[in-house]
């Protein structure tokens, strides 16, 4: 356990003393202890005079909500239908290839996004024209930003996200699927009441994790794919930071607003274990 409690201690606990700069206007020439102390004044700046703020928390919400719609149940789905099947070299061979994506730099997975959809060159738009429809621009029109990013998401960690479903299937008691087939529960039917309700705990731990991150998005891809034209739908509140906080050296504007990120997250996490701890027998704590 040591390299874990290691890893949390030196990247997620000690970092925490940092907090502290979103109330200061920090200087890196008088550090912390040194820099003018300024209450909320970061937080005002954000959400009274930032004039894209709204759009920056609207913009991250979409992204995270389509996450869960699409993204969260696909391995989910998967990870059922490669249960049932019987030829055991297919059920690798499918898994081998889902999982391919995921080991993928971000940088790779986004050139090829970018290729396969290039208005001149690409092979969506080479199949669009032979269908006899008209060429989409989709890098350049902010409306389809979100399905390339959602889309992206799912194909390269749909594969791996089945990984723990696997698991949790490969540990239902077999027994039970014999005494459903005595009962006489088809195929679809031994699904729905054994392998489903079997995943059930993962599945919801998963999700409560899901719903910690949700004011978080992965800027990486965003800023490989976006560009000002798309600046309405693709700008989020990370890729801000990163320009003002990074770009900017404005470190106390970007530290106070991923404080506000984690304070958000943490009332979800919160607020969804509460729930799932009402409803269900599975909760983090």
């Amino acid at each position: 356990m040591l390299p874990g409690i290691l890893f949390y201690v030196v990247f997620k606990y000690i970092p925490m003393y940092g907090v502290l700069i979103a109330f200061q206007d920090y200087s890196v020439a008088r550090g912390v202890w040194g820099s003018q102390w300024i209450g909320l004044q970061q937080f005002v700046t954000f959400f009274y005079k930032t004039p894209d703020a709204w759009k920056l928390i609207r913009n991250t919400f979409l992204l995270n909500i389509y996450d869960l719609l699409f993204h969260f149940p696909a391995p989910i789905l998967l990870a059922l239908l490669l249960n049932e099947l019987r030829n055991v070299l297919f059920k690798r061979f499918v898994q081998t290839v889902s999982y391919m994506p995921y080991f993928l730099s971000t940088v790779v997975i986004v050139g090829m996004a970018v290729n396969f959809l290039s208005l001149n060159s690409g092979i969506v738009n080479h199949l669009l024209d032979w269908l006899g429809l008209d060429r989409i621009m989709f890098l350049s029109q902010p409306e389809w930003f979100r399905t390339i990013y959602i889309g992206t998401e799912v194909w390269q960690k749909l594969g791996w996200g089945t990984i723990l479903y696997l698991a949790a299937i490969a540990g239902i008691d077999p027994t039970l699927y014999e005494a459903a087939r005595i009962d006489g529960a088809n195929r679809f039917q031994q699904v729905r009441h054994i392998t489903l309700v079997g995943m059930i705990p993962v599945i919801v731990i998963l999700f409560i994790l899901n719903l910690g991150n949700m004011m978080e998005i992965g800027y990486q891809k965003i800023i490989l794919l976006y560009n000002p034209m798309i600046y309405e739908t693709a700008d989020v509140i990370n890729t801000f930071v990163y320009r003002r906080g990074v770009l900017g050296a404005d470190f106390s504007f970007a530290t106070a607003v991923g404080l506000f990120q984690s304070a958000i997250g943490l009332v979800l996490v919160i607020a969804a274990n509460r729930i799932a701890r009402k409803v269900s027998d599975t909760s983090l704590w």
